[in-house]
């Protein structure tokens, strides 16, 4: 008599891994949520402005949004690890002041970009330093640096300003070219997102980042070097800050004191309302750069609707509470569907 074997019984997925599947489509589809939100807004402004989606006014949109895209993506990453970068205004300005004053002198526009970015770095590092290795609060650090930076800048700079007539041509001519609609700034920017976004999904520190941000006790005893990966990520931020600087000389030609001014407000805006969740662990730099899309097409879709700018920033407000109200609701069901989940894989 032939004896066969019982079937075995299908082996559960682990609950971590379908959490984690679980986290992802929320998320997915909150950035999904954010880019339909942005192509109707789009689409009802050329319906009652037929001139809005010309040549000029694509490249005019992305230009605007260029900047705040760049320093979004830096910031989403402080964000993620569970910190805020409140200087990054402070270092636009000054890093921008630096690349100009070099040009001035009949500097190289590479050099000068390069200037920037380690301007930005050194004050990133600074951040970094202050928060991991001194544990001091980052909102307290940075809003510090804010102020020293913004001073430092004020002494530096006085009442000079900068024009593009003080500027090579060239590097002006590069601020606002590129192929046809799309702009070279906007290209550049592009490749840093995809960059960032590819490094945070398929490197290990860019998935630390993640873990530290969701529980930095339990991402300590996993191993994680939590200073090490805070220290990057403020770093990072900073050398985005002074890239941005670099670029918003080359966009606007135009450079003085209060350049970089209430900025690091907006870009906070722009990651929160992308989904980057404030208490850390969560969101993507696709969709920090589609919350900057959405708020400087806001600039730009008023006017062309006749309606006053004065309302620029009561909606930017009204988008950032209402993202954090969503984050919360989010959170709240994430943790129940999760919790079920869990009960049924004992």
């Amino acid at each position: 008599m032939t004896v066969t074997a019982p079937d075995k019984a299908p082996v559960a997925a682990p609950p971590k891994a379908g959490a984690t599947r679980l986290v992802d489509r929320v998320f997915k589809m909150r950035e999904l949520a954010i880019l339909v939100v942005f192509l109707v807004m789009i689409a009802v402004t050329q319906a009652g402005n037929s001139e809005f989606l010309s040549e000029q006014g694509i490249k005019d949109l992305l230009l605007n949004a260029t900047i705040l895209v760049l320093v979004a993506t830096g910031q989403s990453l402080v964000v993620i690890t569970r910190n805020v970068d409140l200087s990054v205004g402070s270092t636009l300005g000054i890093s921008a002041f630096a690349a100009g004053t070099y040009l001035q002198g009949g500097g190289n526009p590479v050099v000068a970009v390069a200037l920037a970015v380690l301007m930005g770095i050194g004050f990133g590092l600074l951040n970094g330093l202050l928060v991991s290795l001194g544990q001091v609060p980052a909102l307290v650090v940075t809003l510090g640096t804010l102020y020293i930076i913004r001073g430092i800048d004020s002494i530096w700079v006085g009442s000079r300003q900068i024009t593009a007539a003080d500027l090579p041509g060239g590097f002006v001519d590069f601020g606002s070219g590129g192929v046809s609609a799309v702009p070279w700034l906007a290209l550049i920017a592009l490749a840093v997102v995809v960059a960032t976004a590819y490094y945070l999904k398929q490197f290990g520190g860019g998935r630390e980042l993640y873990a530290l941000g969701s529980n930095p006790e339990a991402a300590r005893l996993a191993g994680i070097p939590v200073r090490k990966r805070i220290l990057a990520a403020y770093t990072f931020c900073g050398a985005l800050a002074g890239l941005a600087g670099a670029l918003y000389l080359a966009r606007f030609g135009n450079v003085d004191s209060s350049t970089g001014n209430g900025y690091e407000l907006t870009v906070v805006s722009a990651v929160v309302v992308g989904g980057v969740v404030f208490t850390g662990g969560s969101g993507s730099v696709y969709g920090a750069a589609l919350g900057a899309m959405l708020l400087t097409s806001i600039n730009s879709v008023l006017p062309a609707l006749g309606v006053s700018s004065v309302w620029v920033m009561a909606i930017n407000g009204i988008l950032l509470i209402l993202a954090i109200a969503v984050d919360r609701i989010v959170a709240l069901r994430l943790a129940t569907a999760l919790k079920k989940r869990n009960a049924r894989h004992g």
